[in-house]
């Protein structure tokens, strides 16, 4: 765990600058003036623990520091914050949520509140409030928190995760631009494994990057696991023709992607040892703060997802949204501390210091000027316009959450790259998990 302190911000206030943040005392005045006029005050003794997800993004964690330290001064409100990795996040939010102890907030991904609808605090206020003062949410993030009318959480940011590649690799292999649709992509990743460049995309259990891309092309060839009225409908010819396209991209990939998790990719690239993945903006930061990476920063280009048969985007975009339980023993002290993370003095220079990794979910941050610092920063931008919601065409809830936690369609896909199953059993196999979830 971590306790910020005024002092121990105030000593960093060098580093926060080069990001952009608020640093010092005109930090604490705005929180302070802030939690004079806002519409939560956290209640005397006030003290939070939150669990969030790994910081990829050393700026971004100096920047959420800033913010939990501001916040911490202003209110009176004892602030805890631990990381865990993506896999991790998930699985302690349930014990929280089965024990009614152990944590106020959770920050995790895709549809994290709607595993435990009853056991979160509304946050239709919170949502109200950001949403009139910000132009509004994009549309899946709404989606990712709201069952009916209820806000279980509130949807923080979207980690966009789109192509990384070499640009010398696709020059060499004789593409001039990167491919726009998936014919054109399998051509290209065919070509890099012929120059030894080989292409690389996570078939374990990766909770952001084995889900993203698989389900994008599950949903580029039109089929889905469940329809809109989650009627069970993966068994299909489209999955059958995902499957066979997936299992021509795995035959080109680096060895060893069945065991990848989140980070597998990261090393694998910034270690010159693949060519082309999909992942967040990470890498391109990794390798533009290593001074002995600066040749392979210069060559690291992006690229936005090529368009399946189905003929528009289908991407799966991470979602990163927060929720308090409502055994909280400070409701007020946890609205405001969210509201307090998307407020524009604190958002925009988060966004500054996550340097692309993050994308807002409010529409008036999509002029935020992280967006135009740097020409390979844009295409992260569209993230959170252009996703679908983890459920697909079917219902955003607790049974969906369920199915991406449980990896149901990156098992299926992995079951049949691998030769562990044939595209029968593969497909009869993730339809039986389904049935289980959506009975």
């Amino acid at each position: 765990m971590q306790d910020f302190t005024r002092r121990a911000l105030l000593q960093g206030g060098t580093a926060l600058a080069a990001t952009g943040m608020l640093t010092g005392p005109a930090l604490f005045d705005f929180a302070r003036a802030w939690a004079q006029s806002a519409p939560w005050k956290a209640e005397p003794g006030a003290k939070l623990t939150v669990m969030r997800w790994k910081r990829f993004v050393p700026a971004e964690d100096d920047a959420f520091n800033a913010m939990v330290a501001a916040f911490k001064a202003a209110t009176g409100t004892e602030m805890n914050v631990f990381s865990e990795s993506f896999e991790d996040v998930q699985p302690k939010a349930s014990v929280a949520a089965n024990t009614g102890s152990g944590l106020d907030l959770a920050w995790g991904l895709h549809t994290l509140p709607q595993l435990f609808p009853t056991k979160v605090l509304k946050m239709n206020d919170v949502a109200d409030y950001l949403g009139k003062k910000y132009g509004g949410w994009t549309d899946a993030a709404a989606k990712t928190c709201k069952l009916g009318d209820d806000w279980l959480g509130i949807p923080v940011a979207t980690n966009g995760g789109y192509m990384t590649y070499r640009k010398s690799a696709l020059d060499k292999a004789g593409f001039k631009e990167f491919p726009k649709d998936f014919p054109g992509f399998l051509e290209m990743c065919k070509a890099l494994k012929a120059n030894n460049t080989p292409a690389g995309f996570a078939l374990g259990h990766a909770s952001g990057d084995g889900n993203s891309w698989l389900h994008w092309v599950l949903w580029g060839h039109g089929a889905y696991t469940v329809d809109q009225n989650d009627k069970i409908i993966l068994n299909s010819p489209e999955t059958a023709k995902a499957l066979e396209y997936c299992k021509a991209l795995y035959e080109s990939f680096i060895p060893g992607t069945p065991s990848w998790n989140d980070s597998s990719n990261n090393k694998a690239y910034l270690a010159g040892e693949l060519y082309c993945t999909a992942n967040g903006i990470s890498i391109y930061v990794a390798a533009k703060t290593d001074a002995t990476k600066k040749e392979l920063a210069e060559d690291t280009y992006h690229a936005l997802w090529p368009v399946g048969p189905v003929g528009k985007p289908t991407e799966l975009q991470l979602a990163l949204p927060i929720l308090a339980f409502n055994f909280t023993k400070y409701p007020n002290a946890a609205k405001a501390f969210v509201a307090f993370m998307l407020e524009k003095e604190n958002y925009e220079k988060w966004l500054d210091g996550a340097q692309g990794y993050l994308t807002q979910t409010l529409n008036a941050y999509e002029s935020a000027p992280i967006w135009t610092a740097d020409p390979k920063n844009y295409v992260f931008s569209q993230a959170s316009k252009r996703t679908l919601p983890a459920s697909g065409i079917g219902t955003v809830g607790e049974k969906a959450a369920t199915a991406i936690a449980d990896f149901i369609v990156v098992d299926m896909f992995a079951n049949y790259c691998t030769g562990a199953k044939d595209a029968k059993g593969a497909m009869a196999e993730a339809e039986r998990q389904l049935k289980r979830i959506y009975r």
